[in-house]
């Protein structure tokens, strides 16, 4: 088996113009210089596996269910969850919460890993971990292609990715980008069928 590396997913990554550079207002409301698109390499089946089973490779141990937020991280978790042989789920915001819908269900004592396609300031996914382990799931560890955080993630159990590159973000009333009169668009926007 060929192993996947930084070099491998970051080539992959620009092959397929998933690293987009300008003026982007993040989900959050934050502003960054560089968005990470996973769904333009996560399109393609044959790259969503390659990428999936590097990211299974990196843990050890049975995993009984595979957790993913919606949406980013469903076509990655479902097709790690291939590769581990085991279900997979996904968490949906309700209101302000994230929470299982469509009958998912977790039990008490199973082994859950957390897929991600991008990790940024974790918040989302602590948000999950705290409800997978509020069902009596056991978290095995959060996975991800992308760790771009600039600090510590508040996950408190094993985090692998594929690639680390930190992208800093800033608040709206003090972004560099905004005082130099870049226009911001949002994630997707500007692009045919953006939103």
């Amino acid at each position: 088996m060929t192993r996947i590396n930084k070099l491998d997913v970051l080539g992959i990554l620009q092959e397929h113009g998933a690293i987009l550079d300008g003026h982007y207002r993040m989900p959050s409301g934050l502003h960054t210089e560089r968005f990470i698109e996973t769904a333009l390499v996560l399109q393609y089946p044959h790259l969503a596996h390659k990428l999936a089973k590097a990211l299974s490779d990196r843990f050890l141990g049975d995993v009984d269910v595979v957790v993913s937020s919606a949406m980013g991280g469903v076509v990655l978790g479902q097709e790690v969850a291939r590769a581990r042989r085991c279900r997979a789920i996904f968490f949906e915001r309700r209101g302000e919460a994230m929470g299982l819908r469509r009958a998912f269900r977790l039990e008490p004592g199973e082994r859950a890993l957390i897929i991600e396609d991008v990790l940024m300031a974790g918040r989302t996914t602590a948000e999950v971990l705290s409800v997978v382990k509020a069902y009596g799931a056991a978290v095995v560890g959060v996975g991800a292609l992308l760790d771009r955080s600039t600090s510590p993630l508040p996950l408190r159990v094993p985090v692998r990715t594929l690639v680390t590159m930190p992208i800093k973000v800033f608040p709206p009333d003090s972004c560099e980008l905004c005082r130099r009169g870049i226009p911001v668009t949002g994630p997707g926007e500007g692009f045919p069928g953006g939103i």
